[in-house]
């Protein structure tokens, strides 16, 4: 991928989400605590897995 397009496409990625940030924030706050959730339930599998393991 050239660097052109690189810098397009993180330009757009990054317009979208300032413009989902701007018209819904409740809605983007929300899908935000929702991801977070389940990085923390997939941080706790993993940890409770090498308990599991090493026990």
């Amino acid at each position: 991928m050239s660097n052109g397009l690189k810098i397009f496409v993180v330009v757009g990625v990054v317009a979208l989400v300032l413009f989902f940030l701007i018209t819904q924030p409740t809605q983007s706050a929300d899908m935000v605590h929702r991801v977070l959730g389940w990085l923390k339930e997939g941080a706790e599998a993993i940890v409770t897995f090498f308990k599991a393991l090493f026990a």
